[in-house]
């Protein structure tokens, strides 16, 4: 009987040592997905900045496929937008917990001191977030500030949305889809918008767990069509019919429109993402399609970063960036803090 206590004790120790070596590996692959979610979003964004309202005919003859500066907002190489600057806003918030005051602080610290900005300075800020930040201002509440019209459905609130991913990825679906829809209406509180930024974070969720692209989206379509079948939802579900029809994947690249509405985006990002094979194919293939190359390049990025992992970046991407460092020890930040 001594004995056999003996070998349970050391069976179970040995166990022990297996469970934690596992949990490791676990939270150094969730460490490296988040790092490559964020600087995804980063690098994406960074290489549209310089093409933004380009053609997709003039991006036809003049092809991004590096870093590059000038353009219409006449930045240096490796610089982001405000896509950037309000997923690195909302990332820093979430270190601390949900806080949708807090969120709402931060980027109205962006908007007024340029608060995390890569040269201190904000440019390309699209109307309905203008609008919502001069709201704020005003002392709204956060839930309340917002568009809620037909117009503004913009792309204002996915392209800064990744980050709630990482920090509901053990919630149950409701609280994920009131959180994320919460975070969404500071700027953008049309359904719509709440929407696509709850697709998204869906299907890079699903990709996080370790689900191939096409799997994940599936999963996301059901999980997607099951949820957002009551009100004020179900009525906006026609505007997704492309992307839960499944007709997305097979478009042809002339069906894909690229602009700053927020199906646009949306489904241009998602079917870069379906169609490439890699981090670079992804980025400079949604980039390339021309218009709001900034945003739909960042939301892309999110994805295939998530995906691909933080290694499958170009390393020449990366160095590139305006304010790297700064970018990675709030990702350390975060990770550290949420105790992945």
């Amino acid at each position: 009987m001594f004995g056999l206590g003996l070998v349970d004790m050391g069976s179970k120790r040995i166990e022990n040592r297996r469970w934690m070596a596992r949990r490791k590996v676990i939270k150094k692959m969730d460490e490296n997905k988040i790092k490559g979610g964020i600087f995804g979003v980063a690098v994406g964004d960074a290489l549209g900045v310089p093409v933004e309202f380009s053609s997709r005919e003039e991006l036809k003859s003049d092809p991004v496929v590096g870093m590059r500066g000038g353009g219409i907002h006449k930045q240096p190489s490796g610089t982001w937008s405000d896509d950037s600057s309000l997923t690195f806003c909302l990332l820093e918030s979430l270190c601390d917990g949900f806080d949708l005051d807090d969120i709402a602080n931060n980027f109205s610290r962006w908007f007024k001191e340029g608060y995390w900005t890569p040269h201190g300075e904000v440019f390309g800020v699209g109307g309905t977030t203008r609008e919502a930040m001069l709201r704020l201002e005003d002392k709204t509440d956060p839930t309340e500030a917002g568009g809620k019209g037909e117009r503004d459905n913009g792309n204002g609130s996915l392209m800064r949305i990744l980050p709630m991913v990482f920090y509901t990825k053990d919630m149950d679906l409701e609280k994920r889809f009131e959180l994320v829809h919460k975070v969404s209406s500071i700027t953008h509180a049309h359904p719509r918008s709440k929407m696509a930024c709850g697709f998204y974070v869906t299907l890079s969720m699903e990709l996080l767990k370790g689900k191939k692209p096409l799997c994940a989206y599936d999963e996301t379509i059901c999980i997607f069509e099951d949820y957002y079948q009551k009100e004020p939802f179900q009525k906006e579900l026609p505007h997704f019919d492309r992307i839960l029809s499944k007709e997305l994947y097979g478009s042809s690249k002339k069906d894909i429109r690229s602009g700053g509405y927020v199906m646009d985006t949306l489904e241009a990002s998602i079917w870069a993402f379906l169609n490439s094979g890699d981090f670079e194919e992804t980025v400079l293939t949604a980039i390339n399609l021309g218009e709001d190359t900034d945003t739909v390049g960042a939301v892309a990025g999110g994805l295939s970063g998530i995906w691909y992992g933080f290694e499958s970046i170009p390393e020449a991407w990366i160095d590139g960036l305006a304010r790297k460092e700064d970018i990675m020890d709030l990702v350390d930040r975060f990770c550290s803090c949420r105790a992945l």
